[in-house]
């Protein structure tokens, strides 16, 4: 495939990915805030689907595309392309932030959300959200950073 159709599908893997990231923690927070035990439901139950779907695309766009252009890049003898390092290190760590501590958070609460109707929404729920907060800022900061080292190529 030609270097800039993938560097636009590339392009368009990050859209979805970031897109995605930053639309589910509003989506999350401005619901919660609410703590009105339907919305937060619906909210939580919206963001599993929509994060498992467009957030793993995006990962895979990504992760393929970046990996052919890579393969297309001029080997330039002693040249150090650390800006494809960088790239490469940040989306790892942003995607092991999403699948080690974000999904499992979000799956404990939709598990609660059974609940819900029952109970209310327990003390636990809100504690695991601040906790995904924290990471979910951390899991989106990190392609942005990316994205300096995409566009700028320093190094």
């Amino acid at each position: 495939m030609e270097y800039l159709s993938l560097k636009m599908l590339h392009i368009f893997g990050a859209m979805i990915f970031i897109g995605n990231m930053t639309v589910t923690l509003c989506w999350k927070v401005l619901s919660d805030k609410t703590r009105d035990a339907k919305i937060v439901g619906f909210s939580q139950k919206v963001v599993n689907i929509t994060d498992f779907l467009f957030s793993s695309v995006g990962i895979f766009i990504i992760l393929v595309t970046g990996l052919m252009m890579a393969d297309q890049l001029p080997q330039v003898e002693g040249q150090e392309l650390n800006w494809v390092n960088w790239g490469v290190r940040l989306l790892i760590t942003s995607v092991a932030l999403w699948i080690v501590i974000l999904l499992p958070i979000q799956a404990k609460q939709a598990m609660m959300v059974r609940d819900f109707s029952t109970e209310g929404i327990p003390e636990l729920y809100w504690k695991l959200g601040r906790t995904w907060l924290v990471f979910a800022v951390i899991a989106i900061a990190l392609p942005l950073a990316n994205l300096y080292f995409m566009v700028y190529k320093p190094m």
